[in-house]
Formats: C-alpha cells, sequence, structure tokens
C-alpha cells in the first residue's frame, strides 16, 4: 500500500504492533526484578568503581608493602591451592565412581565439609590449633611433654593451613562434578580396553582423561575464578595474620573498610580484575567451542 506524494509514490510507515494481554503482563512482572538487579547488583558494582576512580588511591595501594603482599599470597593460593584441589579431586573420582557399598557411605561423610556452613567448620578448626588449649597440641605434644607450636604465628604455615582449609572444604563439589563426567563415559569403551589388554593407566590416559579434560580445565578456571572472592579460608582462619602477612586481595579490601578507608578497599577489589577478566575470557572461550 503506498501514497502519493509529491508525484513519487512512497510506502506507507509500518503501523505499530500494539502489546497483546501477555505481552503487558510479561513486561509488568519482569519490571520488579529489574528494578532489584538495579538497586542490588549495578549499583553497588558502579558506586564501587566510582570511589576508586581517583588514581591517588592505587598510589597509597601500591606503597602499602600489605597489598604487595597480599597479592603475592593471591597468586600462591590460586596456584598451589586450586591445582592441588582439582588434582585430588581428580584421583579421588575415580575412587567414589567405584559401585562398592562401603564406598557409597564413605562419600556421605566426603561431602559433609562442604554442604556444612563455613564458619563453625573453620573456627573450630582455628581453635583446634590453639597452642595453649587446642586439641592438636593438647593431645601430641603434652603426651610427651613438649610445649606445641604456636601453628599461626608463622606466615608461611597459616597460609599452608588456609589453604588447606580450602582445599578441604571445596573438595567434595568438585569430585561431585567429576564424578558425574566420569560416569557419562560409555563402560562399553573401558570394557573393550579389557579385552585388548590395557592397563588401569592406560585406561586413563587414552579413555578417561581424553573424555574429561576440557570439563576439568574449565573446572580449575571457574575455582580460580571463585577463589579469587572467597575470604572466608583466610579470614575466619587467621584474620589476615599474623602481622597482616596472610591477607589476600580479598581480606586485604575488608582490612581496608575496617580502618574506614574505603577508597582503597575499593581500589583493592578492582586491582584484582586483571587477574579475574583473563579467566573469564578463557574459560568462555573454552565453553564456546
Amino acid at each position: 500500500m503506498s501514497t502519493l506524494v509529491a508525484g513519487v509514490d512512497a510506502p506507507l510507515p509500518p503501523a505499530r504492533r500494539r502489546l497483546s494481554r501477555w505481552d503487558f503482563w510479561g513486561r509488568v512482572l519482569v519490571a520488579p526484578y529489574l528494578l532489584v538487579f538495579a538497586v542490588f547488583v549495578l549499583y553497588p558494582v558502579g558506586y564501587g568503581l566510582w570511589l576508586a576512580r581517583h588514581p591517588a588511591s592505587y598510589v597509597h595501594l601500591v606503597e602499602d608493602p600489605i597489598f604487595l603482599r597480599s597479592l603475592v599470597n593471591t597468586i600462591v593460593f590460586l596456584v598451589v591451592a586450586i591445582n592441588l584441589k582439582m588434582l585430588v579431586a581428580l584421583v579421588l573420582s575415580g575412587f567414589f565412581v567405584q559401585a562398592r557399598g562401603w564406598i557409597k557411605a564413605l562419600s556421605v561423610l566426603f561431602i559433609l565439609p562442604w554442604a556444612v556452613p563455613s564458619i563453625p567448620t573453620i573456627l573450630s578448626v582455628r581453635f583446634m590449633l590453639n597452642p595453649e588449649w587446642g586439641v592438636i597440641n593438647s593431645a601430641i605434644f603434652k603426651l610427651t611433654g613438649l610445649d606445641g607450636p604456636n601453628w599461626l604465628n608463622s606466615p608461611t604455615l597459616a597460609l599452608s593451613f588456609s589453604m588447606l582449609m580450602h582445599v578441604w572444604k571445596s573438595l567434595p563439589f568438585w569430585t561431585l562434578i567429576l564424578i558425574a563426567a566420569r560416569m557419562a563415559i560409555p563402560s562399553d569403551q573401558y570394557e573393550a580396553a579389557s579385552v585388548d589388554g590395557a592397563t588401569n593407566w592406560q585406561k586413563f590416559r587414552f579413555i578417561t582423561w581424553p573424555a574429561m579434560r576440557t570439563l576439568y580445565l574449565t573446572s580449575t578456571i571457574l575455582s580460580m575464578i571463585w577463589t579469587l572472592g572467597d575470604f572466608n579460608s583466610v579470614y575466619l582462619l587467621t584474620g589476615g595474620g599474623p602481622a597482616d602477612l596472610t591477607h589476600v586481595l580479598a581480606t586485604l579490601g575488608i582490612r581496608y573498610l575496617r580502618l574506614d578507608q574505603v577508597d582503597l578497599s575499593m581500589a583493592s577489589i578492582v586491582v584484582a580484575l586483571p587477574l579475574v577478566l583473563p579467566l573469564v575470557f578463557f574459560m568462555m572461550r573454552r565453553l564456546s567451542k
């Protein structure tokens, strides 16, 4: 349909489609969720970036020796704890996938550290490591008449215990993920490999690992991303001590907040982005394949 304008046939503009009743109520019901997302996600993130906009905040942050130590601790935490956790999870997934009654009963106890909240479990370990009345020193060293060490007074030991707590707490979750990956592998492949005389190592090398490699690497990257924002293992066990030498970037932000240095707290979070964004990029790239 057209109309004559100055001797030229011009098409009429398309008529605006009226919203149906379902479209109208769909938008009305989605509006509260968008409002909640804007208020509780977009606004806090935007406000935090706005507080960290001053270059002087990053200058003061870099000049703080605790920041440099926290950055090193964060990198060590990611490299050591995450890879140790995923390697142990890979081994345990092969153990728990076996169809035996006592293994199934043991798997229930194995899941408990992940299912129980972090505060009581990590604080209980902190009490156990107390040098005066902790159960470890009382049970081991008091029997020999010797004084036990102050476990959390050494920065190296304190950070090591924090990494062990992280591995112990989140290991069941990633083990379950890898168990599901193992169970998705057809059993016919293992039966054919057994007929051909393949050893257990050869079955893992040529059947299990090729099928699980993509999920394993993706889970490792995802665990690194989550761990960058996780402060429970360090904050609840050591509080960043002794002498603020076991802080990671997540707990360093809390330290600055307690000192009423909000700009440094936000800046310490922003500087973690160069660690997070490459991990997100590689993970999304692998998922897209």
